[in-house]
């Protein structure tokens, strides 16, 4: 029997999504060290007011966020499922849960930035239809970096 995913909508200051950060940045690190010390920067947590947490049988088990970027786009922020529980689209789950709170919220367009070293991810992203773009912002000389967008 398959399990029942639960989401609940939350801010960063919420316990669970600060332990999978932690877990997130271990994994990121272990992804590519120099790439992510390039980009830890631009992942604030004070900034992001919106979180969505996963949870099977009450245990947090990814995480994902967006954060307005400008009047009519929302950044995809913080996007991570614990190794455990992968492979049971928890990712897609979660950023259908996003784009879904982001369109009530009023936004139009979601952008994100991964990593060419995290193929999963990239995968994911094409998978619920982001399209590659140039990258932009602080992004836009990281070799590293790919920019995905998507219309909601």
């Amino acid at each position: 029997m398959k399990e029942i995913i639960e989401f609940r909508q939350t801010g960063s200051e919420n316990e669970d999504f600060l332990k999978l950060v932690i877990e997130l940045e271990k994994h990121l690190t272990n992804a590519d060290r120099k790439a992510h010390s390039e980009c830890k920067q631009y992942n604030n947590l004070e900034t992001i007011k919106h979180v969505i947490i996963a949870y099977i049988g009450g245990i947090a088990i990814g995480c994902g966020a967006i954060r307005e970027y400008d009047t009519d786009t929302v950044e995809v922020k913080r996007m991570f499922v614990s190794i455990a529980a992968r492979g049971q689209s928890v990712g897609t789950k979660l950023l259908i849960e996003l784009e879904t709170w982001a369109k009530q919220l009023g936004f139009k367009k979601c952008i994100l930035e991964t990593g060419n070293m995290l193929p999963d991810a990239v995968r994911l992203y094409k998978k619920n239809n982001y399209v590659q773009v140039p990258n932009y912002g602080q992004y836009k000389d990281m070799e590293k970096s790919i920019c995905f967008s998507k219309e909601l």
